[in-house]
């Protein structure tokens, strides 16, 4: 991936996230919701979560999803190998969830993020909080919460590094066959 390029460096995508915690805040309060859970989906949007988190100041600790086994498409791109546990430290039941991932482009992360959820119970509602919302939607998907609207390329994708310094880059998109080797294209 040695074609990629600095989009934006990390005290734009820190300015980004203080803007998406103003408006999460100005939501929760509009909706009456005093005590959301927030769930991040890795890796990205762990990143995110951990910050907004941290910058919300929510009191119960912060969910992770590894949404690998409920992707869509793992036999055609192959499974990551770095498979990790998705911890969701308390009942979702009745609870007001917010969900949070890096980069939003056809919808499918958040599909399987969401039927995750579900399978630990039925949340009384789930706002989605995206720090990128580009185009090519597949699914009819749609952020609650954003901090940036790219325009690119149908070529180009937009992948958030870190953990420390987050930071946004522009590279060309790559398709990964089913031993994980890179193709040129995007799936």
């Amino acid at each position: 991936m040695s074609d990629n390029t600095t989009f934006m460096q990390a005290d734009g995508v820190e300015s980004l996230i203080d803007v998406m915690a103003g408006k999460i805040w100005t939501l929760i309060n509009d909706k009456g919701i005093s005590d959301p859970l927030m769930v991040g989906i890795r890796t990205g949007g762990v990143w995110l979560a951990e910050r907004l988190h941290q910058e919300l100041g929510l009191r119960d600790p912060l969910g992770t999803l590894d949404i690998s086994f409920y992707r869509d498409d793992f036999t055609r791109i192959g499974m990551n190998p770095e498979v990790h546990p998705s911890d969701l430290p308390i009942p979702v039941d009745d609870r007001h969830i917010i969900l949070v991932d890096d980069v939003l482009h056809t919808g499918r992360t958040i599909r399987a993020a969401l039927n995750e959820i579900f399978d630990y119970g039925r949340p009384a509602s789930i706002t989605l909080a995206t720090l990128v919302d580009r185009s090519g939607r597949e699914l009819p998907i749609q952020p609650d919460v954003t901090g940036l609207h790219p325009s690119l390329d149908p070529d180009q994708h937009i992948t958030l590094i870190g953990p420390d310094p987050l930071g946004l880059i522009l590279g060309a998109k790559t398709n990964r066959n089913s031993r994980g080797d890179e193709q040129g294209k995007d799936v």
